[in-house]
């Protein structure tokens, strides 16, 4: 009996993913455990491993294939003995002709088009123009009646549902009638706000030929990680209630201790400032507990240890690898750790585990050149701190003279229903202390 090959779910979120490579082709024989494919996902390429035994009689979607469903056949098994050429294989476009169907049926309890009174076919066969429908609404002011579907190609497309007329049962606006509007049924005047999708997040703004020609510029489809990295951001900045909190912190003891610690370090081993941040982050985290916070909708999460997120910018979007438990690690091992994670993130080999379950973030731009900037909180973590370029100034020492010390701005950005002001100040002084006294971590 053939055997089914369906594309699996990498991580709990994963939806769809692109099918990048195949490592077998049709007529190879597979054992468990044989790698077949390479399946790239929102935030990494992953390889698959073959479950069962048999000859790959069909591969059902191409290499490069992008939005492949979870849990969609992409291959096809025939078992040991089996003639690999008698196998039935699905059809790759059986699911959008089930979905068409269904979409032109109507509504339990009401009747099939071709159950009602003779009507001209004309009208049915042909929907009116866009420009010249009347809106799909009742003398009463009933709502607005339209599939799913078309509500979805509509809001993709620009066009306005209140201009088109349904061809469907009882007037519904269907796909068909969306699919055969003319461009100029678009929804809005010049500087009209985007419509709202049902989750209340802003559509992705619609190209209009009216403001950007189309040989002015070249498009660039979304990949699946900068669609997520664009949808989770919009959702934490419109739904999360960020503050930040801003201070200054003298680098220059830490930095003649860094020096020393690579120095007296094995071969191989160099600690940066940044592994010297994150090690000075999850201890301040500790002695700090109300920060190392989550808000859920079943109460506020207090995380037992200090896993801290690091963003690293990647080809197309940004990734945050975990230091897990990076109060219990010592430098050496952060840094070597942190090196790793950043190698596989850059070539999306990152498991879903190791860039997931963070309860603390760091987005370090200093080595831009960047003074200070304020980030967006990575949901379900409560703060995320912001790093700028160390740098020399002039400021007054303890006995009032002017000085030359290297400075560092640092922004902490807090999820205000988990830490308030007060708190959020706290962290930042158990931080400022570690980073200005490095000895304090090895206490």
């Amino acid at each position: 009996m053939a055997i089914n090959i369906t594309m699996p779910a990498l991580s709990p979120t994963m939806e769809e993913g692109t099918l990048a490579k195949w490592l077998v082709k049709e007529g190879d024989t597979v054992k468990s455990g044989d790698i077949i494919a390479e399946i790239e996902t929102d935030k990494a390429t992953m390889e698959v491993e073959a479950v069962d035994e048999g000859t790959v009689a069909k591969i059902v979607v191409a290499e490069g294939s992008e939005g492949v469903k979870v849990n969609a056949v992409i291959a096809v098994l025939a078992e040991d003995g089996e003639d690999a050429s008698s196998v039935k294989t699905p059809s790759a476009d059986a699911a959008p002709k089930k979905e068409e169907k269904k979409e032109d049926a109507p509504k339990a309890g009401e009747k099939k088009p071709d159950e009602k009174k003779p009507e001209p076919k004309k009208e049915e066969a042909k929907p009116e123009p866009a420009k010249a429908a009347a809106p799909a609404k009742s003398d009463d002011g009933a709502r607005l009646k339209a599939s799913p579907l078309a509500k979805r190609i509509a809001a993709n497309k620009g066009i306005d549902l209140k201009a088109l007329k349904g061809s469907g049962p009882h007037g519904r606006i269907i796909k068909r009638d969306v699919e055969s509007a003319k461009p100029g049924a678009q929804a809005a005047t010049a500087g009209a706000a985007a419509p709202a999708s049902p989750d209340g997040l802003i559509l992705p703004q619609i190209l209009d030929d009216r403001v950007y020609a189309p040989d002015t510029y070249e498009l660039k489809p979304l990949d699946g990680m900068r669609k997520t990295v664009a949808r989770r951001l919009t959702q934490s900045f419109m739904q999360v209630p960020h503050f930040p909190l801003n201070i200054d912190i003298t680098l220059d003891n830490l930095l003649t201790s860094r020096a020393s610690i690579n120095n007296a370090a094995r071969e191989g081993v160099k600690v940066s400032v940044n592994d010297l941040l994150i090690k000075a982050a999850a201890l301040a985290l500790m002695d700090e507990p109300d920060c190392n916070a989550s808000f859920t909708d079943k109460g506020i999460a207090y995380h037992k240890h200090a896993n801290v997120s690091v963003a690293v910018a990647v080809e197309g979007g940004l990734i945050t690898p975990v230091i897990f438990k990076a109060e219990t690690k010592g430098l050496a091992e952060i840094s070597e750790e942190m090196k790793d994670l950043a190698a596989r993130a850059r070539e999306r080999k990152l498991k879903p585990q190791e860039y997931m379950g963070g309860t603390f973030s760091i987005s370090n731009l200093g080595m831009f050149g960047i003074k200070s900037f304020a980030s967006i909180i990575n949901p379900p973590e409560g703060m995320i701190l912001s790093v700028g370029a160390g740098e020399k100034r002039a400021v007054v020492d303890e006995k009032g003279n002017v000085a030359v010390r290297t400075i560092m701005s640092v922004t902490l950005t807090c999820d205000h229903r988990v830490i308030g002001g007060a708190e959020g100040a706290k962290w930042l002084t158990a931080f400022k202390r570690y980073v200005e006294t490095p000895e304090a971590m090895l206490l």
